[in-house]
Parts: structure tokens; C-alpha cells; sequence
């Protein structure tokens, strides 16, 4: 596999002089950027025009990682050219949440074949119920492919989020990449780092991503209860209070989802994924320390069997609630990844409405599925 990965920015331009020469029907550009790009995609297509040939995918960010900076009005950009392993680019229309599945799995089943080795996905981050995208993807993809990817971001606005489908940036799409072959090695991890706190409630009102109840209570003033003065920033400073779930008291493994809307009228709260009627739920909050650390023990994992060098890519997707808490400080855990991976490592990413990976380790397989509030990685090299 050969691998270029670079940057562009509106005041300096393009990160090198000339676009590298690894244009082909076995090349995939990745492209994360800067919502803006929609409305002023004159950089976008001068990319794709120096790529006829290959497939191309990417999405809009709640910011932009390339290496160990985050960027606002980006673009951050990998160019692999397979030599050992094939590829495929599907894409789908979405325009409601509850078509969800119906699209994971279309998308699956026409990736599904025997030589598929691992999914890629970006999704629209607003029209999109996470949890049902990645269990169509599990329902029709064959045991052991590994899938990994996130919902496209919008900064802390939550109005516009888009998809490259078929070489245009458009909202409402989904688009998933199928790699195929066994020369070529991925590796995942991904890690949170919040602290729960106040009681454990139970849901008893809700229907499939959007929550209506807690222990018979409106679920919003619950939440407005809890933010105090802050609720007045609501959607987006309830990125800052994730809910945790789990489907009873002997569940050990938690599930953490983000709110994306609220509706004043109906006090509900929309989550990027599902939250099951009858389940747990507790809020969370942010330890600084913590999150970094999360960040830490994702590269960890990401890197088993990682041998890393000039040709091993490392895609960053970590959620836009991280973000706003690290603040100033984000650029310690884009920083902390590259440090714990192997030497060499390329990395480019995006701050995200949601990760999607499998949770068990890099060795022990694992579906899919949707994660809010961690650090996800994914490595790509060829063996």
C-alpha cells in the first residue's frame, strides 16, 4: 500500500506543492472537512479532479485531525493505493432516522462476499438513528468483517451534516467502503473516560432513538434539572452530559449516547442511537484526565499486530462532546494516539456525532456498533 497524507487550509492552501502520483481504479481518497465546504467546494473539486480514477469518501467534521492538529476549516486528506487488496464504494439516500436498518443492511449485503475483510461507514450525523444503521450492517455481513467508522459532524451547530456520495458532498447519505483481500491488516480500539453520576433511573418512555421518560418524568426537565444554567444551550451542552445505559443491574458493559435534539413541545430528547424502553440510564460528566487517558488506552488497542511506518494509516474519530471539554487542550489526546502507536504511523480523522466500532479488543472480534463520547481508531497497511 502506498500512502500520502496532507492538508489544506483557505489562508495557505494546499500542505505540498503538487498532489501525489497515486492516482488508480485500486485507490481510495479520504477527505474530512469543514462543513463549509458544502456551500464552497472549489478545494474539494480540485481534489477529485486529481483523482479520476479512484473511489473517494469523506464527510463534514466538528473539526479536523491530521496528525496531531485539529483543524476548524479544513481539509485532511489520505490518499491509499492498494497493491494487494481490492475495494468497493456503496452508497444510499437517507432521509429519515427510521430507515435506518433498511440502509445497513442494503448497504451490506451489497458489499458481502466471502474476500470482504472490513467496512468502513460515514453517515449523515442528523437524519441517521446510529444504532439501527450498524445493526443492518451486522444483519448481513459475513462473521468476522470488521466495521468501523462515524457520523458526520457539524461543529456544536446540530443543522447540517453531509457525505461524499458518488464524488459530491450531500446530506441525507450514507456511504461505506468494502475492502477486500487477506494482505491487508486492520486494527481497532476505542475508549470513553466519563464518570457517572447522580441516581441510575429507569427508562420508561422511549421509541427507538428518541427518549420521552425517566422513572415516569419528562425526560428533558430531568435533563434541565441537572444542566442548571446551561440548559439554555441545549442541544450542545448536552454534550456535555452523555447518558449512560445498560439493560439491568447485571449488565456490566455500558453503551453511552449523545443527544443531538431536543423538542420543547414533546420534552423529549433525540440521542444519536437507541435508547431500549425499560433499560438504565445515568448522565455522565466529563474527567478531564481521564478522557486523555481513554484516548491513550484506544491506541493501545488499535495497535495490536500494528507494525506501523510510512505505510500504516491511523483514522482518529472522536466525538465532538470530547472536544468541547478538552477545549484548548484537545490537541493532548490527537497527540497522546500518535505517541502510542508505531513509529511512522500517519494519522487524519474528525471530531464526530458518533463512532461506530466493534467494542471487544482488536484480537477478539466483535460486531459492531455505535459508540458516543470515545476516541476510535482504525489502522489500514497492507502485509
Amino acid at each position: 500500500m502506498k500512502l500520502s497524507t496532507f492538508s489544506f487550509e483557505p489562508a495557505g492552501g494546499w500542505s505540498l506543492k503538487e498532489f501525489p502520483a497515486l492516482d488508480s481504479e485500486q485507490t481510495l481518497v479520504m477527505v474530512f472537512a469543514s462543513p463549509d465546504y458544502l456551500d464552497q467546494p472549489e478545494a474539494l473539486w480540485e481534489l477529485f479532479n486529481a483523482y479520476p480514477q479512484a473511489s473517494i469518501v469523506g464527510c463534514s467534521t466538528a473539526g479536523e485531525i491530521i496528525g496531531p492538529l485539529v483543524n476548524d476549516t479544513s481539509l485532511s486528506v489520505a490518499v491509499l493505493q492498494f497493491e494487494r487488496s481490492k475495494l468497493e464504494v456503496v452508497s444510499a439516500e437517507i432521509a429519515d432516522a427510521d430507515q435506518s436498518f433498511a440502509v445497513g443492511a442494503d448497504l451490506a449485503r451489497q458489499l458481502s462476499s466471502r474476500q470482504l475483510s472490513a467496512v468502513f461507514v460515514l453517515s449523515d450525523g442528523l437524519h441517521v438513528n446510529g444504532s439501527e444503521l450498524v445493526k443492518g450492517l451486522n444483519s448481513a455481513l459475513p462473521a468476522g468483517v470488521i466495521v468501523t467508522g462515524g457520523l458526520a459532524g457539524d461543529g456544536d451547530r446540530f443543522e447540517r451534516t453531509w457525505v461524499i456520495r458518488e464524488r459530491r458532498p450531500q446530506s441525507g447519505a450514507v456511504t461505506a467502503v468494502g475492502f477486500y483481500g487477506r494482505r491487508l491488516r486492520v486494527t481497532h480500539g476505542s475508549r470513553g473516560g466519563w464518570d457517572s453520576f447522580g441516581p441510575e433511573r429507569r427508562v420508561t418512555r422511549s421509541v427507538g432513538n428518541v427518549l420521552y421518560e425517566l422513572d415516569g418524568k419528562p425526560a428533558l426537565d430531568l435533563y434541565k434539572d441537572y444542566l442548571g444554567e446551561r440548559a439554555s444551550g441545549l442541544p450542545a451542552t448536552g454534550l456535555l452530559f452523555p447518558l449512560s445505559i445498560r439493560e439491568d443491574t447485571k449488565d456490566a458493559r455500558q453503551l453511552v449516547r449523545t443527544i443531538l435534539a431536543v423538542d420543547e413541545e414533546r420534552q423529549s430528547l433525540t440521542f444519536a442511537g437507541d435508547i431500549p424502553q425499560d433499560c438504565l440510564a445515568q448522565l455522565m460528566r466529563a474527567n478531564f484526565d481521564r478522557l486523555v487517558n481513554g484516548a491513550c488506552a484506544a491506541a493501545e488497542q488499535a495497535k495490536w499486530k500494528t507494525g506501523g511506518g510510512d505505510d500504516t494509516l491511523a483514522i482518529a474519530i472522536s466525538c465532538v462532546g470530547r472536544r468541547l471539554v478538552l477545549g484548548e487542550r484537545i490537541e493532548e489526546e490527537t497527540e497522546i494516539t500518535l505517541d502510542h502507536l508505531p513509529p511512522g504511523t500517519r494519522q487524519i480523522g474528525f471530531y464526530s456525532y458518533g463512532e461506530i466500532s466493534p467494542q471487544a479488543s482488536p484480537h477478539a472480534g466483535g460486531q459492531c456498533e455505535l459508540h458516543n463520547q470515545t476516541m476510535t481508531l482504525t489502522t489500514f497497511a497492507e502485509v
